[in-house]
């Protein structure tokens, strides 16, 4: 379930060279960046494009700063989505991003290959315990928030700590569901009534969590999409990760 906003422009390009290194977790091609025996740790989860030199080079950034580990699993298996499927303005581009987008990007389906990862993540890092969080960008936001509801507890399966940025398909519901503190780092390119949603609920009594809007922003600027050649995109980039290792630092 990607956001509309997904479905209007293709990513821009990146010369970042990421410092991680992959390896194969629960089956899946997977990136990792941080210490041999981490005492934390961090699934990411990239947007609908998939591996990216932007999202990688966060997933540094994050891991540098709170000396954690970091895993950014390749959900997709290398067939993300295409740019030239972008904007989906012919019958082609409709039925070959609607294909995805019911097949390889259904989010029940990758709810349940994270939660795979996570017990897959734990017992490969056990100096870890408990001590994950998860953090998705657009369509990864989505599968990362359902997991952080009903049944987010026990080994191998917890999180401390969810966030997102540039979320995709915003409900109540599932704010209202969350059992861990959450960050959402929005832009106006997702619906601001929705948005608002989501900061009344995590203002409640019993919720943590803090929701941003970045408003000279736009759907995708810590992703896929993120123009790092453009100095205010790049600070808000950064300032957007640093953001999300500041929370998290206070979580995990």
């Amino acid at each position: 379930m990607a956001s509309d906003a997904c479905a209007k422009l293709p990513p821009v390009s990146s010369d970042y060279v990421p410092k991680g290194t992959y390896e194969t977790l629960a089956g899946l091609k997977t990136y990792v960046i941080g210490p041999e025996s981490p005492s934390k740790a961090i699934i990411d989860i990239y947007d609908i494009f998939g591996f990216s030199p932007q999202a990688l080079q966060g997933a540094d950034r994050v891991s540098s700063a709170l000396d954690a580990l970091v895993i950014v699993p390749d959900f997709f298996e290398g067939t993300g989505a295409q740019p030239s499927w972008l904007p989906p303005d012919t019958d082609e581009k409709k039925a070959a991003f609607g294909k995805f987008r019911a097949e390889r990007a259904d989010v029940p389906q990758n709810v349940d290959t994270l939660l795979r990862v996570r017990r897959a993540a734990g017992d490969r890092w056990p100096s870890t315990g408990d001590r994950w969080g998860v953090f998705g960008l657009c369509w990864g936001g989505k599968v990362g928030v359902l997991a952080l509801g009903a049944g987010n507890e026990g080994p191998g399966r917890a999180f401390r700590v969810g966030g997102t940025a540039h979320p995709a398909a915003l409900a109540a519901e599932d704010a209202e569901a969350l059992s861990v503190p959450y960050l959402c780092l929005a832009s106006p390119g997702e619906p601001a009534e929705a948005v608002e949603q989501y900061t009344q609920i995590l203002a409640k009594p019993g919720k943590t969590g803090v929701v941003e809007t970045y408003q000279d922003m736009f759907h995708g600027w810590m992703g896929a999409r993120a123009n790092l050649g453009d100095a205010r995109n790049k600070s808000e980039y950064e300032r957007g990760y640093n953001q999300v290792a500041e929370f998290y630092a206070k979580y995990l």
